[in-house]
């Protein structure tokens, strides 16, 4: 009794963590293009919240910008974990066309859904897991 006891919750332990890291937002992201190129966004803990950081830009051509001027700007600030498996209240800031949105955001997979609205206009796009 006691085997089975400890062996099904070493099962759900097991179940638990995996589905804690298919829902976890740290890693690097690749920015959906805009037409001229894609970001690369590293998102990590900061205090109590998510942030995430330009960390790399390309072009369309897929040619790194190691001269891009946002490179290590905040882009994503203050994502606190929502009520539907992830981060809201945050903001993220559009480097294209300097604007910054109160934002959300989940993950599934690989991909990132991210959102964002300033008064009723709405932008969402779908980053892909770089690493």
């Amino acid at each position: 009794m006691k085997k089975s006891l400890l062996l099904l919750s070493a099962a759900a332990l097991a179940f638990a963590a995996a589905a804690l890291s298919d829902s976890n937002a740290v890693g690097t992201w690749q920015t959906e293009s805009n037409g001229k190129g894609y970001l690369h966004v590293s998102v990590e803990p900061c205090a109590d919240a998510l942030c995430g950081t330009i960390v790399m830009a390309y072009d369309a051509d897929d040619v790194a910008n190691e001269s891009y001027e946002h490179i290590g700007k905040k882009m994503i600030w203050g994502m606190k974990p929502g009520a539907e498996s992830g981060w809201a209240g945050g903001k993220i800031w559009d480097p294209s066309g300097d604007k910054t949105y109160k934002s959300k955001m989940s993950v599934s997979g690989d991909t990132l859904s991210v959102s964002g609205c300033v008064l009723m206009f709405c932008r969402s796009q779908q980053w892909k897991r770089v690493e």
